[in-house]
């Protein structure tokens, strides 16, 4: 039976909402300028593609080991506190680039990146929860969709304005565009020390009872202790390591056959597969207020393995419309498989959350890998690993039905 259509958030949330949905904003632009680097540092600084690709891999290192003390920050000090922390770690690091720069070293380059990653952790490990979390669970799915979209409004705007600025003139530096961001990123750290943001009591199961929260080793193995909960970590991690890898190394794959000049494939990754799939997850998240969002995940499973397989297998117009299916077919996936398995948490919502947020980790090893295939074979082949990725995702959602 299909859902009756319910409000997203509540009319006291909205203020809260709005302002967490921004964030959502700010790290999809951080992100995306990423896939810009890669490009950018192997000709600057005349790297491999599989080199570059420790642009992805420090980032993404950095959420691994910054979401578990984010999560224990957040749980301790709430969710304004942890949105300021990592709002500072954002910006301290997008300033690094200054004296990266000034030294044309990719070591310190990497170093800023890594403290920009750790920012980015700490506020992925607020936000994503709190946003879910500010309404009925039955719309969780639908709202952080909602969110997550200006996530992908970021990553639109990040790889057209930070890569026609690199690619359309030799004597750009890299450290402009991080310098205004930096900016940016601590005055809006500052405007978060003057708002309240309320904590919000979880309705999941367990939340109501008014009980001391259990110790930390106590909560990880409860959380440990769920198939749900594992499974859904399983399933982000192999997600990421196909939607990361892929933005990574769009503008190596549409220019190793001279189908783009760099210039266009910046602006055709912006607009055209980052504006699908933005476009994708509004729509996504209106149909999940109607229909099941495990129906909604299988179907967009079993789309991107068809997508990322025709790419996989170079044939031609077939493959290029298959790299735009993947980018269409897997909007919906982060925030869908989260808010489903951050659902049940009730009080270890916030370590939870940090968990789940480690699994971008899995965009470094992905990227890693697509990186390493690349340079040894090609680009074309190289999509075998968002292949298998993708497949995984696709048991995910299986499971998920038949337990529905």
């Amino acid at each position: 039976m299909p859902k009756t259509t319910r409000s997203l958030v509540e009319r006291r949330y909205l203020l809260p909402f709005i302002l967490i949905t921004s964030l959502f904003f700010m790290w999809g632009f951080a992100r995306a300028i990423l896939d810009v680097l890669n490009k950018h540092f192997q000709e600057s600084l005349d790297i491999s593609i599989f080199q570059s690709t420790m642009i992805q891999a420090t980032t993404y290192v950095a959420y691994a080991l910054m979401a578990l003390p984010a999560g224990i920050i957040i749980t301790r000090y709430g969710y304004r506190r942890g949105v300021v922390l990592g709002l500072l770690l954002f910006g301290l690091g997008a300033l690094a680039f200054i004296p990266g720069d000034m030294i044309g070293s990719f070591a310190i380059f990497l170093s800023a990146l890594f403290v920009i990653g750790c920012g980015l952790a700490v506020l992925e490990t607020a936000a994503n929860p709190y946003a879910a979390e500010l309404g009925s669970r039955d719309t969780a799915a639908s709202r952080l969709n909602l969110a997550q979209s200006f996530n992908g409004l970021g990553c639109i705007l990040g790889p057209v304005l930070v890569g026609g600025f690199l690619f359309s003139d030799s004597d750009s530096v890299v450290s402009t565009p991080y310098m205004i961001m930096g900016i940016i990123v601590l005055a809006v750290a500052f405007m978060f020390t003057r708002v309240t943001l309320p904590e919000i009591k979880s309705d999941a199961p367990g939340a109501e009872t008014g009980d001391k929260p259990a110790g930390l080793k106590a909560t990880i193995r409860s959380l440990w202790s769920s198939r749900p909960f594992m499974l859904g970590v399983i399933a982000l991690f192999f997600y990421e390591i196909a939607e990361i890898a892929i933005n990574s190394l769009f503008i190596n794959y549409v220019t190793a056959d001279g189908w783009m000049t760099k210039l266009t494939a910046t602006w055709v990754l912006s607009f055209g597969a980052l504006g699908l799939f933005l476009l994708a997850r509004v729509i996504g998240s209106g149909v999940m207020r109607v229909v099941r969002a495990e129906k909604v995940l299988l179907v967009c499973a079993v789309m991107t393995v068809i997508g990322a397989g025709l790419v996989t297998l170079n044939l031609g117009i077939a493959s290029r419309v298959g790299l735009f299916m993947c980018y269409a077919f897997e909007a919906i996936m982060f925030p869908t498989i989260f808010a489903i398995t951050i659902s049940g948490c009730g009080p270890s919502t916030k370590i939870g959350s940090s968990f789940l947020m480690m699994t971008p980790l899995g965009g470094a090893v992905g990227t890693a890998l697509m990186g390493w295939v690349g340079d040894i074979a090609d680009m074309s082949t190289s999509f075998i690993v968002p292949t298998l990725a993708y497949c995984v995702v696709l048991v995910y959602s299986l499971l998920l039905k038949k337990t529905k």
